[in-house]
């Protein structure tokens, strides 16, 4: 039997995480904070705030994880945390000439609010949709979560990559179920904020290809499963 969808909750979700993203954008209300590491996390915060309440207002039971299938969040930490974070950060530091670790983990912090909210509650919240609609509809509010609805074609090619990033994070997270997981895959858009190049391409794919191959292994040796559906 499918679960119901709570569409009451998915609307406080939403409200909650644009509001807080447009406070944090679009207002200058974040403009007194010094700590950039705290400004970062700041416009990020909504997805994560809107989940919690939406969960605690209507009673909702959630399995959101930061572990998910692994025995200990130590394992998911080091894998989707630990290596991207000295991998790029070593990446910058000979390109550079800096080692900005603490920005490493501030990103992925803010991959994980996101996270949270995203694929933690509105995944979970759609899972009774057919998959392509459901991916969908998270590719589109989470699209328009950013407030740039100018139509340029780098908006466009934006939109793609919230599609196909929420159909392949959306993966991650079926086959995980932990939130370190997928708040890392997500991050990697973050990291190259400035545009890739060959050096950043190299690193994002050696970084798929050992977070696919980790699944993968990991899943045949201890034949968890998450979400079937």
């Amino acid at each position: 039997m499918k679960n119901k969808i709570n569409f009451g909750a998915i609307i406080v979700y939403y409200v909650i995480a644009v509001i807080c993203r447009y406070a944090a954008v679009k207002t200058n209300l974040l403009s007194g904070i010094e700590n950039p590491y705290l400004a970062i996390l700041l416009r990020g915060v909504g997805p994560a705030l809107g989940a919690w309440t939406a969960i605690k207002i209507f009673s909702l039971h959630n399995p959101m994880s930061l572990k998910g299938i692994y025995k200990n969040a130590l394992v998911p930490f080091a894998v989707y945390w630990i290596l991207p974070a000295i991998l790029i950060a070593s990446v910058y530091y000979f390109t550079i000439g800096k080692f900005p670790i603490l920005l490493m983990f501030t990103v992925l912090a803010y991959g994980l609010l996101e996270e949270i909210g995203w694929r933690g509650f509105l995944q979970e919240q759609l899972k009774s949709l057919p998959k392509f609609t459901s991916i969908l509809i998270i590719a589109v509010l989470w699209f328009a979560w950013h407030l740039n609805f100018e139509i340029t074609p780098s908006n466009m090619i934006f939109f793609g990559i919230i599609f196909f990033g929420s159909w392949g994070i959306g993966k991650v997270y079926t086959s995980t179920g932990s939130l370190l997981a997928v708040a890392g895959v997500h991050s990697l858009n973050n990291f190259f904020r400035n545009g890739l190049h060959e050096t950043e391409l190299t690193l994002i794919a050696i970084l798929l290809v050992i977070w696919v191959g980790f699944i993968i292994l990991y899943n045949r040796k201890y034949k968890t499963v998450v979400n079937p559906a």
